[in-house]
């Protein structure tokens, strides 16, 4: 891994059209032509070159920084008609992008769940510390810890102590099932979780494997431990978590232009 290497080029890998239509927009981005043409894969790329321009400390204005922004999302099941989500579009996803676009960085942004017993509530953003599984429950002791799959995300003192006030932090657990039993609640708080989600850790082995720095930004749409269902809460969020990635994404995307990764 290149931790010197400047960043000019960084992958979103998002799940739902929903959610990265807010980003899309507001960074203006094109269908992109190069990506995904040769497999069979429903995922959407769209890209474009922005200009972040940086601010010194003092006010003054420094040299504008350039970075190709890759925004892909899951697409649409071709039987089903409905959005790809779950681990295995998301991996394949993953992996079509670092392959084609080789970028420096790969963030994962999308809605997720939260835990009241971890201070979560509606609306807040996570910049994710470590990614686990909790739907992988192989009890064969030289499996275990594979079936969880811990994986820290890339270390950012530096970014996280920029948006300490604005981006909370956590463990991020990863299923591929939008509600929970009793089981995975469990399998949860051995985790220590304080988001749940269905992408993340898929998406951090394929990082992994890749050696790209992996970066996770996940805003809470449902209480997973609270009074309502899951999916009625979901629903009735997803546009204001977009609209929350929309306001907290570029922020990070910014931040991280033009920096060698090993200075987040």
């Amino acid at each position: 891994m290149e931790s010197k290497k400047t960043i000019k080029t960084i992958a979103v890998l998002i799940a739902m059209e929903a959610e990265a239509e807010p980003l899309v927009s507001l960074l203006n981005l094109a269908p992109c032509p190069k990506s995904h043409h040769h497999a069979p894969l429903p995922s959407v790329v769209r890209s474009g070159v922005i200009d972040f321009n940086n601010k010194s400390g003092d006010g003054e204005e420094e040299e504008e920084r350039k970075c190709e922004i890759v925004v892909v999302t899951c697409g649409n099941d071709a039987v089903h008609g409905v959005d790809s989500v779950g681990t295995v579009n998301a991996a394949l996803a993953a992996y079509e992008v670092l392959k084609t676009h080789e970028p420096d960085v790969l963030v994962n942004c999308g809605t997720a769940g939260g835990f009241k017993a971890k201070g979560c509530a509606i609306g807040d953003v996570f910049l994710v510390d470590e990614v686990k599984y909790h739907d992988r429950r192989i009890p064969i002791p030289t499996f275990t810890k594979y079936g969880i799959s811990a994986i820290e995300t890339w270390k950012t003192p530096k970014m996280r102590e920029h948006f300490r006030a604005e981006l909370k932090s956590g463990v991020c657990s990863t299923g591929n099932s939008l509600d929970a039993t009793d089981t995975d609640l469990e399998m949860m708080l051995q985790n220590d979780a304080s988001v749940k989600e269905m992408e993340a850790a898929a998406v951090a082995k394929v990082c992994e494997m890749f050696k790209v720095p992996f970066v996770c930004v996940k805003a809470i749409t449902d209480i997973v431990d609270g009074p309502h269902a899951t999916e009625t809460e979901f629903l009735e969020n997803l546009a204001m978590a977009g609209r929350r990635l929309q306001e907290t994404v570029p922020k990070v995307l910014e931040f991280m232009s033009g920096k060698s990764v090993d200075a987040l």
